[in-house]
């Protein structure tokens, strides 16, 4: 989808009128529910999220990196409440489900790496909320994750991966594509048959018209374009136009990109606030490999969270 459209359509969202139109219409598929009613008192909120997110994200791609990863992550919450109204009319139901769902370990001062820090993913909070509500996962696929595989698992960042000789994705087709080819040396690293590694696969494809196995490539055909859903392996690079997918077989997470942003940016946003010292001396000195992987996704989440969280928001507005 292009980015015009997808900008043309937040501000198409932002009056009251249009904005409670839109909700309307994704209420009036809910049995049980008084679209009117309910598209009236969450349409003001609904838009203020939608102004707020924006605005956050427009304002820090102005700043210093210094301040960036706060905006970042506060503008990305607002616009995730924004969609999950659209599916969640009585959101939020509980106060439980305010907390950020996530938390850090508690951080040495010496020999620390951002690359090497871990998450550990809570019970409740906005991020099982909205994995769940959002994307269909009601169980994360890990209980805790490096900040290394979150990173890898953004097409955006290949490239500096490569950089390092340590190769985590590979560009497998393009978007609308019918066409795959999977370098057969995938079946060593996941470990797994040709027969296996298409198993694997194949719940996340259309239907498959064709497989050509070789010694180098294998190549599968389908019977139709293809779009990844947003729980699947199959990531986008969206200034390339390519579908990407996970090199190692640990790395493979059918988790939507969405999510890895989430996690990447409270991380990121408690080092800017309660890290000041490391944070200093990060973005001053560049001591660790972790400045330009920081310094790179944070330019590619602020270019494409708006966009992801957008064509959410598109989908529910062309299904009525």
């Amino acid at each position: 989808m292009e980015t015009k459209q997808l900008t043309d359509f937040y501000t198409y969202l932002q009056s009251q009128q249009t904005a409670q139109h839109y909700l309307y219409g994704c209420y009036q598929q809910m049995s049980d529910m008084d679209a009117a009613v309910k598209s009236f008192e969450n349409s003001h909120a609904f838009m203020q999220y939608l102004d707020h997110g924006i605005r956050f994200f427009e304002n820090g791609q102005k700043l210093e990196t210094l301040l960036q990863p706060v905006l970042f992550f506060y503008g990305m919450v607002h616009l995730l409440k924004a969609a999950l109204l659209t599916s969640r009319p009585h959101y939020p139901e509980s106060t439980a489900i305010l907390a950020h769902g996530v938390s850090t370990r508690k951080r040495k001062k010496r020999d620390y790496t951002f690359m090497d820090d871990e998450m550990k993913i809570q019970h409740n909070g906005l991020y099982p909320y909205f994995s769940e509500h959002l994307f269909a996962i009601k169980e994360s696929p890990f209980s805790k994750i490096k900040m290394e595989r979150l990173l890898s698992l953004i097409p955006e960042m290949t490239a500096l991966f490569g950089f390092h000789n340590n190769e985590r994705m590979i560009a497998v087709g393009e978007p609308g594509t019918a066409l795959f080819n999977f370098p057969a040396s995938l079946l060593d690293s996941y470990h797994l048959t040709g027969n296996a590694f298409i198993k694997r696969i194949k719940p996340y494809l259309p239907r498959i018209r064709h497989i050509e196995t070789g010694a180098s490539m294998i190549q599968v055909e389908l019977a139709q374009p293809f779009q990844p859903e947003e729980n699947s392996p199959f990531f986008t690079d969206r200034e390339r136009g390519a579908l990407y997918f996970p090199v190692r077989r640990e790395d493979y997470l059918p988790v939507s990109e969405i999510m890895v942003h989430y996690l990447l940016l409270y991380n990121l946003s408690m080092l800017c606030r309660y890290e000041p010292e490391w944070w200093g001396d990060l973005l001053a000195a560049k001591p660790e490999q972790d400045f330009p992987f920081i310094k790179t996704f944070l330019k590619t989440t602020s270019e494409k969270v708006p966009l992801m969280i957008g064509e959410l928001l598109m989908q529910k507005h062309v299904s009525y």
